[in-house]
């Protein structure tokens, strides 16, 4: 046991590298995220050892995937994906739309109306509980079913990708270090996160680094990228930050909901590659960074995800931005539209 006079989180730290550092010899995708999420998942549900989340730590690491998805958008890029401006709206759309799939499996086990309705959502799981909690939800099962979702995509569509689709073609994204840049981008990034929290905005700590990053690299051209190893802390933070989620308790609670959850998140991942497919055919846009762009996963995960496989980081960015901003402005309305139908 770790002395007790030292604070435990240190701990998850450690067990996160060791995984991180294992799954990347292995060659897993995404192995500082994966790795150091199964392993410290592994420690929590196999000992007696429940470690806490890093302070700040998931902060930090969208920081830094924040920025690095910013500098990622030239004008070329950005030209590019507003050009399909439609497309990536009727995607996004697409993709928010599937998810009553998982509404009509969670209301055959008997959730309630808000419950199954909020728990199915692929939105943040902050933003759901939020927006469940005022239409009386049961939150225990709303989180549940929101990290669960999250944990699956992150699991499962990096490997899918790399096994089935191999590694991307290299996109035009080799820029080189400019600390000057960067040491007057990040602090403004830092700002921009803490501005966007006050101001009670979802994911503050990866819009406001991106949006500050993204608008120098728009204005400037800039053609710069983040120091090597800058990726790979930010996947160890996020990865620790969302394993600590997770613990025995966690999956022994409702299993025949979680069970419906994972079946409903699989489905909603098959239904995504095939609009996806769909729409590929009707445009020069690479089939996978559609398809992972319409992935019911984390803005941050699913850009990392792009960015390791050498895909169009914006393309993907402005598909998941896009759904998450159908999710927050059109579910509770819809919601409420739907409790209003309800027989007397």
């Amino acid at each position: 046991m770790p002395d007790r006079g030292l604070p435990l989180y240190w701990a998850t730290g450690l067990v996160g590298l060791a995984g991180g550092f294992a799954a990347s010899k292995v060659g897993w995708p995404l192995p500082w995220m994966v790795g150091s999420l199964l392993a410290i998942i592994a420690v929590r549900c196999l000992s007696p050892w429940q470690l806490p989340e890093i302070p700040n730590g998931r902060r930090c690491g969208q920081c830094i995937i924040g920025l690095g998805i910013g500098l990622h958008f030239t004008p070329q890029v950005i030209e590019q994906v507003g050009s399909h401006f439609a497309l990536i709206f009727f995607g996004a759309l697409f993709t928010t739309v599937s998810s009553v799939l998982g509404v009509w499996l969670l209301r055959r086990s008997g959730e309630d109306r808000a419950t199954a309705f909020f728990a199915s959502m692929p939105g943040g799981s902050g933003e759901m509980v939020n927006l469940g909690a005022r239409n009386g939800a049961v939150l225990s099962q709303v989180a549940a079913a929101q990290s669960l979702r999250v944990l699956a995509v992150v699991l499962c569509v990096p490997a899918l990708f790399k096994l089935l689709l191999g590694d991307g073609v290299a996109l035009n994204h080799t820029g080189s270090v400019s600390w000057a840049w960067l040491a007057l981008i990040a602090p403004l990034g830092v700002a921009a996160g803490w501005l966007w929290q006050r101001l009670q905005q979802p994911n503050p700590w990866l819009f406001g680094p991106l949006l500050v990053a993204a608008t120098f690299s728009l204005a400037g051209n800039l053609q710069i990228a983040l120091p090597n190893g800058a990726s790979q802390i930010g996947q160890w933070l996020i990865g620790s930050g969302l394993a600590c989620h997770f613990n025995r308790a966690f999956f022994r609670r409702a299993p025949a909901f979680l069970g419906r959850t994972l079946v409903a998140t699989a489905l909603s991942m098959a239904l995504a590659g095939a609009a996806a497919w769909g729409l590929s055919l009707l445009t020069a846009l690479d089939l996978r960074s559609l398809t992972l762009g319409m992935m019911p996963g984390g803005i941050a995960e699913m850009s990392l995800t792009a960015e390791t496989l050498q895909l169009s980081v914006p393309l993907v960015t402005a598909l998941q931005v896009m759904r998450l901003l159908f999710v927050l402005f059109l579910a509770e309305p819809l919601f409420r539209y739907w409790m209003s139908k309800r027989p007397a």
